[in-house]
């Protein structure tokens, strides 16, 4: 990943605003294993069941997926099939991922803010509620998550465009990780 001192000023910021967040919600998955672990010793221990921690690990490990993704894409930990992108030129890749970006990502993610808005309105219009007894009384709240998880998405994707453009043009040299992708270290 390149040092995001190189991208313009607002751009950067918004980059280590997502690495930020993207490390903040990774403390998310350590609660929820400790909550999960409550939940098991509670019900086989002591015959206790609790549907709010039940829900709360839901929307904890619904925040850490839908909130995260955008620090994924950062991290370029996502999905790619990739037989002749990682032969090709860091610039060349620069290109197909601008590409990528504008014609699939962007579109998809209006697709979902658009496609979404009316059902997150409709919950937060009624204030929705768990339909367990006990269950946290903010489905609302889990549901806005779509949206969110679009906008961080675009945001990202904005960011990755510049810096692509950078690498593009030559003012951003990516670093250089061998030939080595992720998947080949393990």
């Amino acid at each position: 990943m390149s040092d995001t001192t190189q991208l313009p000023t607002f751009i950067g910021a918004l980059d280590r605003a997502s690495e930020w967040f993207g490390r903040t919600l990774a403390w998310l998955i350590i609660i929820m294993m400790l909550i999960q672990f409550a939940i098991v010793l509670l019900r086989y221990a002591f015959s206790v069941n609790s549907i709010f921690m039940q829900e709360l690990v839901m929307y904890m490990h619904a925040s850490v997926f839908m909130l995260a993704a955008a620090y994924t894409f950062r991290h370029d930990g996502h999905v790619r099939v990739d037989i002749f992108y990682r032969g090709m030129t860091p610039r060349r890749q620069a290109l197909i991922n601008v590409v990528g970006i504008i014609t699939l990502l962007i579109p998809v993610m209006i697709f979902i803010i658009a496609s979404s808005l009316g059902y997150v309105a409709n919950s937060w219009r009624i204030m929705e509620t768990s339909p367990d007894y006990g269950g946290i009384p903010a489905v609302y709240a889990l549901k806005t998550l779509i949206p969110l998880f679009a906008v961080l998405m675009i945001v990202q994707g904005v960011i990755e465009i510049v810096r692509n453009g950078y690498v593009m043009a030559g003012r951003i040299v990516p670093s250089a990780t061998g030939g080595n992708h992720l998947e080949e270290r393990v």
